[in-house]
């Protein structure tokens, strides 16, 4: 049977990130996967149901907690700077090439929404990496914002995030907002029902429900579909919904058509949270069938 345990390893400057590690029946050393979370993502929200399809098709799988969210370290906390999320997964890959019960060349990533941008970058950079999949991926951060944010509320958007720099400069702590919210008189970073309900019904007990807003402002600078055309010659699985208006069907379908071979492209119904609820099965199937033949 199917084992899973808590464990932690050591990132960059000492924090200590923790998460679960998913162990499949039977000898090792086996083929590995690590996953994380996308935009202020926990891990207990849905990717279990990943992990245990992963590990019952013989997968080792690590799956970690972002620095300054769940049970990883990190101050100040629910804070994402996506470049040092990037340099903590690459930790993590180190961490699971240790392990006794892992073939350290035959690990692969998966990763989801902004995470999949991550999974992205670190496709095209990391080449201990076999194979990545990047479920729904942040493409462009600045072309998702000229598609959510209103051109006359621009202007006031940026005041909003230069006013929080100014006073980081005067010696305060970075300030915060909600991730989710249905009130528009309340700042968030999403308002879409679906949005609303996925963060908070999937919360798990302690779970804030906010981020810094700076890390909305470096989310409008990040642009992992630059690195797509790099990801070659490591295998790349795109899975994409075909009416998602947060990381945006046409934006990843664009950025699939600029990526090399090996490739796949896999449709899947629905909004940009579906493939964690509604088209669960065939997102997490054609995930572990790209696993099985690259890893396997």
């Amino acid at each position: 049977m199917a084992a899973r345990e808590d464990v932690e390893f050591e990132a960059e400057s000492g924090a200590i990130l923790r998460g679960w590690l998913y162990l499949p029946d039977g000898p090792g050393p086996h083929p590995a996967i690590t996953m994380a979370h996308g935009f202020a993502g926990v891990k207990e929200q849905r990717l279990p149901a990943f992990a245990d399809v992963f590990v019952e098709a013989g997968f080792v799988v690590l799956l970690h907690d972002h620095r300054s969210f769940g049970d990883s370290d990190g101050v100040p906390r629910n804070d994402i700077d996506p470049w040092q999320q990037i340099k903590d997964w690459r930790r993590a890959i180190s961490y699971l090439e240790s392990r006794p019960e892992v073939d350290a060349n035959r690990i692969g990533l998966w990763g989801t929404s902004y995470a999949g941008g991550h999974a992205i970058v670190l496709g095209a950079t990391d080449r201990r990496l076999r194979c990545v999949v990047a479920q729904v991926p942040t493409i462009s951060g600045y072309e998702q914002g000229l598609r959510r944010v209103a051109p006359d509320a621009v202007a006031g958007l940026n005041d909003f995030f230069a006013e929080d720099e100014r006073a980081q400069f005067r010696g305060e702590a970075p300030r915060t907002q909600a991730i989710v919210s249905s009130d528009p008189s309340v700042p968030a970073s999403y308002r879409a029902p679906d949005a609303v309900d996925f963060y908070l019904s999937t919360a798990p007990e302690g779970y804030e429900n906010k981020i810094t807003i700076r890390s909305n402002f470096a989310a409008r600078m990040y642009e992992p579909g630059a690195w797509i055309s790099r990801v070659s010659p490591t295998p790349l699985l795109l899975v994409v919904a075909k009416h998602d208006p947060i990381t945006v069907t046409d934006l990843m379908l664009s950025a699939y058509e600029r990526a090399l071979e090996p490739k796949q492209l896999q449709l899947v119904d629905g909004g940009h949270f579906a493939p964690y609820l509604s088209e669960f099965a065939t997102a997490s199937g054609a995930a572990r069938d790209w696993f099985t033949r690259h890893l396997g």
